[in-house]
């Protein structure tokens, strides 16, 4: 991840975009992407979502891409390591969401 990061800032720096590069900016390019990625999906069934054509599959592939530049960025950028953010995430979830108490439920666990 922090190769990738560099690699980024590296990317910016060459085409002195790191004046575009603010965390509202880098925000709002990681939400546009989302919405990309979205629209692969917003009118498939279930089934199609899950079995994706070598086309669609390639799309989808390329908007992950994105999300994942503009969220690497943003993450860099704000100096959040990201792996660090997300085991600690998933630690919080793993003591909020009981897996005896909510396996197979979508029910949000209360605050």
């Amino acid at each position: 991840m922090e190769e990738l990061a560099a690699r980024m800032r590296d990317f910016a720096q060459a085409r002195e975009w790191e004046q575009f590069h603010t965390p509202k900016n880098l925000a709002m390019a990681l939400a546009g992407e989302v919405g990309e990625l979205i629209g692969e999906f917003q009118w498939l069934t279930p089934a199609e979502s899950s079995s994706l054509d070598e086309e669609t599959f390639d799309r989808v592939r390329s908007e992950l891409a994105d999300v994942t530049a503009y969220l690497v960025r943003l993450a860099d950028l704000l100096g959040v390591d990201l792996i660090e953010a997300t085991k600690a995430k998933l630690e919080e979830n793993e003591r909020r969401y009981d897996a005896n108490l909510y396996r197979g439920s979508a029910r949000k666990a209360p605050h």
